[in-house]
């Protein structure tokens, strides 16, 4: 991958850049992406704004570790914490406590939006709380046991939940909730949904990823990375589905009858470097992707092209997130660098 990278890094000359001092746990763009906020291991949450010029804003939010961060159904964030609090941030900075849990951990933070409502979602150990846009308390869902990942579907009708020996997908308007439970025997460790609903699928502890076609339940086993995958993306029309976990960036095909019975496609590989993060972008055909020296490059899929986005030298890249209209990407790692790359037409 080295001979792809030798042209200057997007960094040095469409990127802003600020060294935060600790572990950068997420990031998110707010719905209409004008904003990007980044959650710290320090229990602050980092908002920047579109303007480069502008300071980065750091909000007191937690106090400990923030443990997840996703934009809100309206304008700002939402963040979870071990201090036990379920959090909206607004653009200005300003703290809306949405709901306290106590000792208990808020380890997954989740919200959808539309035209004319919203919903958000925390995970609380084995309950997934779901709240309307205005943060009142919608429902609660059981598990039977800890929540390890929360996803919403493309249409913000279901959420998921990845727990050990499977998963469940809920109906979020349901007047009686009764799960679809996918079974399969092991420790599930996070959870995506394809766009059109055709299929979840959940990343596993022992270095393997499992899915469910849900037209028929069948089973998809999707094996042999040297590492746990721990980020899963998929390409806006749900053709791939990118993952980290290996020395490459793996795609699955989800088209032509696979991903069963079909080879993955590796892109950007070859350095015997381990891909950390992948990020699809929101409207074309390329996956960015932040591996554990600290590079991020992103690869258009159909030509295996690779632009580089950032060199390595500054940790393991732990977030990545694009702005909806796939103009900006956020960046950030375990050593506390985080930068937003304008990738806007000159």
């Amino acid at each position: 991958m080295s001979q792809a990278l030798d042209r200057q890094f997007l960094l040095d000359s469409r990127g802003t850049s600020r060294e935060l001092g600790a572990f950068v746990v997420g990031a998110a763009f707010h719905q209409a992406g004008g904003a990007a906020g980044f959650a710290l291991g320090d229990g602050t949450l980092r908002l920047a704004s579109s303007n480069p010029a502008t300071d980065w804003q750091t909000v007191e939010a937690h106090d400990g570790a923030v443990l997840a961060i996703a934009a809100d159904a309206r304008p700002g964030f939402v963040s979870g914490g071990d201090d036990g609090r379920f959090l909206r941030i607004g653009l200005d900075g300003t703290i809306t406590e949405v709901a306290r849990f106590g000792s208990k951990w808020v380890e997954h933070a989740a919200a959808f939006a539309d035209a004319k409502t919203g919903v958000l979602a925390c995970g609380v150990g084995k309950i997934v709380h779901l709240f309307t846009a205005a943060g009142e308390p919608l429902k609660t869902l059981a598990h039977p046991s800890t929540v390890t990942g929360l996803a919403f579907d493309g249409k913000g009708k279901r959420v998921a939940a990845s727990h050990y020996n499977g998963c469940s997908l809920w109906f979020v308007a349901a007047k009686t909730d009764s799960p679809r439970i996918l079974e399969w025997k092991g420790s599930h460790t996070g959870i995506v949904l394809h766009p059109a609903a055709e299929a979840v699928v959940t990343s596993m502890q022992e270095n393997a990823l499992h899915g469910w076609r849900l037209s028929d339940g069948q089973h998809m086993r999707m094996s042999g990375y040297p590492s746990k995958t721990e980020s899963m993306s998929f390409t806006r029309n749900g053709k791939w589905l990118a993952t980290a976990g290996a020395e490459s960036i793996v795609l699955w095909p989800f088209f032509g009858g696979g991903p069963m019975g079909k080879a993955p496609t590796e892109l950007a590989g070859g350095d015997n470097v381990l891909c950390t993060r992948v990020a699809c972008h929101p409207q074309h055909e390329a996956v960015a992707a932040g591996f554990s020296d600290g590079l991020v490059a992103m690869a258009d899929i159909p030509t295996g092209r690779i632009l580089p986005v950032a060199p390595p030298g500054r940790g393991p890249v732990s977030a990545l997130a694009w702005s909806p209209d796939g103009s900006r990407l956020a960046l950030g790692t375990e050593t506390g660098f985080a930068a937003l790359i304008d990738f806007t037409p000159r």
